[in-house]
């Protein structure tokens, strides 16, 4: 949990995460499941995502792609569960979209304080393992954003 400073800092416009943040992936896949939403990914990605599976591009995007607001998105099943959501655990782990890979050091989990504890509720691995520093969250979201 961000200290009382943390929350201070937040408050007077500083990053409040300065100092890091705590996070493992247990590989508990529940940002993976859960309430609809979207996984975008690029035409890069999802030829990525083709060729480990084997498959055409073109099979990849009409069995596992759908477009939304002018983008593509991974589909769902109906419960909302990522469609490469296996018992095991993601079927395309090791070529996931960076959407995945940079999870969950997104803006809206990164906006406050509040928001990372927040997150702790749905994510085991929040305030949990390895400390990331300000300059490596920085390069995750900035991967992000250039994708």
């Amino acid at each position: 949990m961000p200290s009382s400073e943390a929350y201070a800092n937040e408050a007077l416009g500083s990053v409040w995460y300065a100092e890091g943040l705590l996070f493992t992936c247990t590989r508990c896949c529940r940002c993976c499941s859960g309430p609809p939403g979207y996984v975008w990914v690029t035409p890069l990605e999802t030829a990525r995502m083709a060729a480990f599976l084997g498959i055409s591009d073109a099979q990849f995007g009409q069995l596992y792609c759908r477009d939304a607001w002018l983008r593509v998105s991974l589909k769902e099943r109906a419960n909302g569960d990522c469609i490469f959501l296996m018992p095991q655990g993601c079927a395309v782990y090791d070529v996931r979209p960076i959407q995945c890979r940079t999870f969950p050091f997104w803006p809206e989990n990164l906006r406050s304080g509040r928001s990372w504890d927040a997150l702790k509720a749905r994510c085991p691995g929040v305030g949990r393992g390895k400390t990331h520093s300000l300059d490596e969250i920085e390069r995750i979201t900035a991967g992000e954003r250039s994708t």
